[in-house]
């Protein structure tokens, strides 16, 4: 017998099926998830920017623990290069579209998630159509144009917005709600590296195991976020190097200088992110460190 299935069995399971109760059952005897968690997973919906290196150990994760609905924004096609890292994908969708082959993945994990796979480019004229539907971002982007333009979508929507970022060894995670007066991208940012000056994946590598290891850690701070359990990561900033396998946290105060959620804002829409960073968008599948 299960070792946990007497503590299951008076857990409050009433509107789950059979097959779910099972699914569930390691979250359901959790006091703080249970039924009411778990139905609360069932009801809510996340946007995932990106099904690359960060995307993909994300969207597992969220789709595992039911996430009820889950939107892939990704208009890259698969290669061969992305096998190392990119896990939603296998050597049979080379060439597929990266959002179409991550939502059948997703979709064979869990039948119970709705999974709407979006392959249009994420810009100032499609974001705030795309981020509208869901309850909260995560942003597994690789380029600096459409991380500007998700966190300015998101704070314009009032929606939290989960940001990772890897290069080579290291990977940061921040949360930022910023429409709750807790600070945004822009204020640990407030302007773009100069063009170049931050290498990509594609230019500088990434150890493969890398973006699971940040990636899930989005996931986690997701969940999180949706079952308002825990201490979430806003107000923070981590920094993980993997070659020494340590964590650093930074303090990420709400700036009141910062052109977007601070006292005197000079972002009062969407701009055109390309033009102000200098740089095209790129696909939405890896993200850079910055």
């Amino acid at each position: 017998m299960d070792p946990g299935y007497s503590e299951l069995q008076m857990a409050p399971t009433k509107g789950f099926t059979p097959d779910q109760v099972s699914r569930y059952a390691r979250h359901l005897i959790l006091p703080e998830v249970g039924g009411a968690g778990q139905r609360k997973l069932l009801s809510s919906s996340v946007l995932l920017l990106g099904a690359g290196g960060l995307g993909s150990p994300a969207g597992m994760y969220l789709a595992a623990a039911g996430v009820g609905k889950i939107g892939v924004v990704d208009f890259d096609r698969v290669d061969a290069s992305n096998l190392q890292r990119q896990i939603l994908h296998g050597t049979d969708d080379i060439g597929r579209l990266k959002a179409e082959s991550a939502a059948e993945t997703l979709r064979n994990l869990n039948p119970d998630v709705e999974v709407v796979p979006i392959t249009e480019h994420l810009s100032s004229e499609t974001a705030m159509r795309i981020f509208k539907p869901y309850d909260i971002i995560v942003d597994g982007t690789d380029n600096f144009p459409t991380r500007y333009l998700a966190n300015d979508a998101a704070y314009f929507l009032a929606k939290p917005l989960v940001h990772g970022s890897i290069l080579r060894f290291e990977g940061r995670l921040a949360l930022f709600d910023a429409a709750k007066g807790t600070g945004c991208y822009r204020c640990l940012f407030p302007e773009p590296p100069p063009p170049g000056e931050v290498q990509s994946c594609a230019e500088a590598g990434v150890f493969g195991v890398l973006p699971g290891i940040i990636g899930s850690m989005m996931a986690f701070e997701t969940i999180k976020y949706l079952l308002n359990i825990g201490r979430p990561m806003i107000g923070r900033y981590l920094l993980f190097e993997g070659e020494d396998m340590t964590f650093r946290e930074l303090k990420l105060p709400h700036s009141k200088s910062c052109p977007l959620c601070g006292e005197n804002p000079t972002v009062h829409e969407l701009i055109d992110y390309e033009a102000w960073c200098g740089t095209a968008a790129m696909e939405p599948s890896e993200a850079r460190a910055s």
